[in-house]
């Protein structure tokens, strides 16, 4: 174990709507300073800039205009960081504050930026504390959550642990014994269906949230814990290997960083119809898109961006780099490689979606 990402929710670091839980951000650090002793680099993914900015201004409910939601953030966002440095700063160790949005982890400049940044902070001996920057960002405010981006960080980060705590114990199996699953090989749409969402007037989210940010981190080969932060030591219970909370096993067989910065931090600019047997290719026999087997597609794009790829019952099967624009889309649907050369007679690449920039979902 080298490096673990720790989010924490809103309701572990807060006393009821914006009253800061001191005590417990102080025992956090204790445990993020003594991972440090044992050689494990930390990056924790705190939630509350919201809920503190509520906290100042006295808000007894979420506000539910993006204006409002903003100004929160904008308030709350200093106070939640220096809370985090008075915790660490006894342990002789420096908080970094990073803001996100998404756009900063889906164009692939930024990507590579964000990635550098963590690592040479890591490099420093700093702890980034991670947070959507909610002030500016109106998608990460209205659907946005701590928990996915808690995944992508392990996952651009390659973390070997996540963790995810918040006021949720574990995964319940609330079709069976409705006791905490312990271990959860991979996850399924069977395990999908237990998840609940939540009834927090400061959290956005809940178990769905934390169940699709596992899929993320797990397929990143980063084993991945759902538990209790209020429990004492949670997170070196779990370093210890405890048996609390949900694990989700980390696949063995992880995605390349390519391919899971397709799948999941992205969002298509449009979609590409296809046949069933351009979807046999791409599924069964690896192949890349051509364009006899498109049918049809939705939305305006360009060359290089990301599209949905569906399949003749509309399903997305798959997403990747388009190489042609949504008006040569047009021209060239269902045409063979000698009509494509005719039309394009130097191109060396004729590849509606090749497969080194395609994966399947």
């Amino acid at each position: 174990m080298k490096r673990v990402v720790i989010k924490l929710g809103t309701g572990i670091l807060t006393h009821g709507i914006g009253k800061v839980d001191t005590v417990r951000i102080n025992a956090i650090c204790n445990q993020v300073a003594e991972l440090r002793k044992r050689g494990i680099q930390t990056l924790i993914v705190s939630s509350g800039a919201v809920g503190m900015g509520m906290g100042a201004l006295e808000l007894q409910e979420r506000p539910k205009t993006l204006a409002k939601q903003q100004a929160c953030a904008s308030i709350g966002q200093s106070r939640l960081i220096q809370c985090w440095q008075d915790g660490l700063q006894p342990h002789g160790l420096i908080a970094g504050q990073i803001l996100l949005t998404h756009e900063d982890l889906r164009i692939r400049n930024r990507y590579v930026n964000a990635k550098a940044t963590i690592e040479q902070l890591l490099a420093y001996g700093v702890v980034p504390v991670i947070n959507e920057n909610d002030s500016v960002s109106a998608f990460e405010i209205r659907f946005g959550n701590n928990d996915l981006l808690g995944a992508m960080v392990a996952s651009l980060s390659n973390a070997d642990q996540y963790q995810i705590l918040s006021t949720a114990p574990g995964l319940i199996d609330m079709d069976g014994d409705g006791k905490i699953i312990p271990v959860v090989p991979r996850i399924t749409p069977e395990v999908e269906s237990l998840a609940k969402g939540t009834s927090s007037p400061t959290a956005v989210g809940g178990m769905v949230s934390k169940l699709e940010a596992a899929k993320l981190s797990t397929k990143s080969g980063c084993e991945t814990f759902i538990a209790d932060g209020s429990a004492d030591n949670i997170i070196l219970r779990i370093i210890d290997r405890e048996i609390v909370g949900t694990r989700f096993e980390a696949s063995p067989q992880p995605m390349g960083s390519k391919k899971r910065w397709l799948a999941y931090f992205q969002r298509a600019s449009g979609s590409i119809s296809i046949d069933d047997g351009a979807s046999e290719a791409i599924i069964r026999r690896g192949r890349s898109l051509l364009a006899a087997g498109v049918t049809g597609f939705d939305g305006i794009f360009k060359s290089g961006d990301v599209v949905d790829i569906l399949n003749e019952k509309g399903q997305a099967i798959a997403r990747g780099e388009i190489s042609f624009s949504s008006i040569e889309i047009e021209k060239i649907a269902n045409k063979h490689f000698e009509e494509l050369n005719a039309l394009y007679p130097d191109r060396t690449r004729l590849e509606v979606v090749h497969r080194d920039a395609l994966v399947l979902l």
